[in-house]
């Protein structure tokens, strides 16, 4: 059984997860890379604190306290307005300080988004490909009915 945690951004710090454990369920987006037949359990669902991201400190401890074997930053850091701008340094320091690996992202990134990010500037000066390349490549009808 794969024991991840989740971290999303603190705009959205109300939000339910229905997309996130909705790709959990049919494994797409950053969960595509865990086989259907293996069982993944949440472990920790927080949000980062709000800028600059005070619970990124902390919070990824608890997480591996409960088990934790990797971090996924949620979608939402990704494709909120505008993308979150420490999105490189809270997976380094993940990464770093307890030693989990991090994947950006959760839920596949809507169509709607990804039509309109994918036009602005900043989308290629943040290397958002590089950092986030496995929502990228999810199938185009997938994204469309994560709108």
């Amino acid at each position: 059984m794969k024991k991840i945690g989740v971290i999303i951004c603190g705009r959205y710090q109300t939000c339910g997860g229905g997309k996130c454990f909705r790709a959990v369920r049919e494994r797409v987006g950053g969960f595509a890379r865990y086989p259907k037949d293996e069982p993944v359990e949440v472990v920790g669902y927080s949000y980062c604190g709000g800028c600059p991201g005070g619970n990124i400190e902390y919070v990824p401890e608890e997480m591996k306290k409960n088990g934790a074997e990797v971090i996924h930053l949620a979608t939402g850091l990704v494709v909120g307005y505008p993308p979150c701008p420490r999105l490189r340094q809270f997976k380094e320091f993940i990464e770093t300080r307890y030693e989990l690996p991090v994947v950006v992202g959760t839920h596949p990134i809507p169509l709607k988004y990804m039509e309109v990010h994918s036009r602005l500037p900043f989308w290629k000066n943040t290397k958002m490909e590089e950092l986030a390349g496995d929502l990228m490549k999810e199938d185009k009808e997938i994204m469309e009915s994560y709108n």
